[in-house]
């Protein structure tokens, strides 16, 4: 099989630092992968024999608690590394990732994780500062959901989404994949008709535009001060 060619690494942020040799070792034992829309990459609980790159698409990650409820945990964008259980010291993945549009991944055997991260120290950090910033970020969020309003909760999910995949368009910012409503309540942890009440009234207030699976934020700022629970001034 073809190796893969280092360009298609090169500029994302994991790899910074590596040059054409290093690049060239890191895919040394990597192949391609598409996954169709809404199939699934991995799945919680099995065995974490691969890890992944995402080159284009991207992925919805779900969590099914003990009682079978289904919660987003997060939604991973182009150019992150996803499925590194070793680095969270598991030999099962945590969460199920999904394709949420369809996507090129590239994958390696979780058998050269330690060699990988013990040549190329570089990698190895940028790989466990993805890990720390998912953390830091799980935290935010469970603090979130404790303390703040349904309100700040849901602007919260709609601008961190905006950060992740956001592409300018006429509109203003657009999530750059199909998210639904139903998805926003499901990271959020509150109803659909709570969120569709929501969203109805920031899209009449000029914040928000909304089509089928599609959001656009037209006014980022009023749409922040609402995620902090403050007043326009």
């Amino acid at each position: 099989m073809a190796r893969l060619n280092r360009t298609l690494i090169a500029d994302i942020d994991v790899f910074q630092g590596l040059d054409d040799e290093d690049l060239d070792a890191v895919l040394e034992h990597a192949s391609a992968l598409r996954v169709e829309r809404d199939s699934p990459v991995f799945e919680q609980g099995g065995e974490a024999n691969r890890f992944f790159l995402l080159l284009d698409g991207a992925l919805r990650v779900v969590q099914t608690t003990k009682d079978g409820q289904q919660v987003i945990a997060r939604y991973i964008a182009a150019g992150s590394l996803v499925g590194i259980a070793p680095a969270i010291g598991r030999d099962t993945y945590p969460a199920t990732a999904v394709a949420a549009v369809d996507c090129v991944l590239v994958w390696w055997p979780m058998s050269v994780w330690p060699d990988l991260t013990a040549r190329f120290p570089l990698f190895a950090a940028n790989a466990y500062k993805t890990v720390g910033m998912r953390l830091q970020e799980t935290q935010d969020r469970v603090v979130e959901l404790s303390l703040a309003q349904v309100e700040q909760r849901v602007a919260n999910a709609v601008l961190r989404l905006v950060r992740q995949t956001g592409r300018k368009t006429e509109d203003g910012i657009e999530i750059d994949f199909p998210v639904s409503r139903q998805d926003i309540a499901d990271m959020t942890g509150t109803t659909l008709h709570t969120v569709s009440r929501l969203m109805s009234a920031w899209e009449g207030q000029g914040m928000i535009r909304s089509g089928r699976k599609r959001i656009s934020v037209t006014d980022p700022h009023r749409l922040m001060l609402v995620s902090q629970g403050k007043k326009e001034s």
